[in-house]
C-alpha cells in the first residue's frame, strides 16, 4: 500500500515538473511578447520550481526506500541553487518594476497573463489536494510540507489573476508592476525558507 502511494506522490512531482517547464516556456515568451513584466516573471518562477521538483522528486525516492533517513546532499545542493536562483529573480523583478513604474510603461495586454493565472489556480490547487491526501495517508511531514510549497505558487498565480484583470478591465499601467512586486515578495520568502531547509533537517511548509 505505501509503496503504491509513494509512486503516486512520485508521479505527482514528475507532473510538477513537466507543467512548471511548459508554463514556464509560454509565460516567459507571452510575457515578453505583451511586455508584461508579472507574466515574464511568473513564467520565470516556473523554470525555478522545476529545479526545485528534482529535488522534491528525489526525496520521494529517498523516504520511499528509508523513510527515516534525512536529506542528502543532492537535496541540500538542489535547495541552495534554488534558493540563489529565486534571490536572482527577485532582485531582477524588483529593480524592473520600479523602473517600469518610473517610466510609466504599460504591458500591451495582459489577457493571457488572466488565462495563464486562471489554469494555474487549477492545476495547484488539484496538486494541492492530491500531495496533502497522499501525505496524510503516508503520515509524511515530507510532502505534506512540499504541498504546502505547491500552495504558494497557488498564491501567486492569484496575484498574477488579479494584476493582470485590473489591467485589463481597468488599464491602470502601474498595476503589472504593483503586480510583479507581490510575485516578488512570496519568492523572497521562498528563497529564505530554500536556504532554512538546506541547513537543516525539518520540514516547514513554505507558509
Amino acid at each position: 500500500m505505501n509503496k503504491r502511494l509513494y509512486n503516486i506522490a512520485f508521479g505527482l512531482a514528475i507532473f510538477t515538473i513537466i507543467y512548471n517547464i511548459v508554463e514556464g516556456l509560454i509565460a516567459t515568451y507571452l510575457g515578453f511578447e505583451d511586455e508584461s513584466l508579472a507574466l515574464f516573471g511568473f513564467g520565470s518562477d516556473s523554470f525555478i520550481e522545476v529545479i526545485s521538483g528534482f529535488g522534491i522528486a528525489h526525496m520521494i525516492l529517498r523516504i520511499k526506500n528509508n523513510p527515516n533517513s534525512n536529506r542528502d546532499p543532492f537535496e541540500r545542493t538542489a535547495l541552495k541553487i534554488t534558493g540563489f536562483a529565486f534571490y536572482l529573480l527577485v532582485f531582477g523583478l524588483v529593480v524592473t518594476s520600479f523602473y517600469n513604474i518610473w517610466i510609466g510603461h504599460k504591458p500591451v495586454t495582459t489577457f493571457w497573463g488572466v488565462v495563464i493565472s486562471i489554469i494555474s489556480i487549477l492545476v495547484m490547487w488539484l496538486l494541492v489536494y492530491w500531495k496533502r491526501k497522499i501525505g496524510v495517508q503516508l503520515n509524511s511531514a515530507p510532502i505534506l510540507a512540499d504541498a504546502n510549497c505547491t500552495l504558494v505558487c497557488l498564491y501567486m498565480s492569484v496575484i498574477l489573476l488579479i494584476s493582470s484583470g485590473i489591467y485589463e478591465l481597468f488599464g491602470i499601467g502601474y498595476i503589472d508592476s504593483i503586480g510583479t512586486l507581490g510575485l516578488s515578495y512570496f519568492a523572497i520568502k521562498e528563497g529564505m525558507e530554500c536556504f532554512e531547509k538546506a541547513n537543516s533537517d525539518k520540514y516547514c511548509g513554505c507558509d
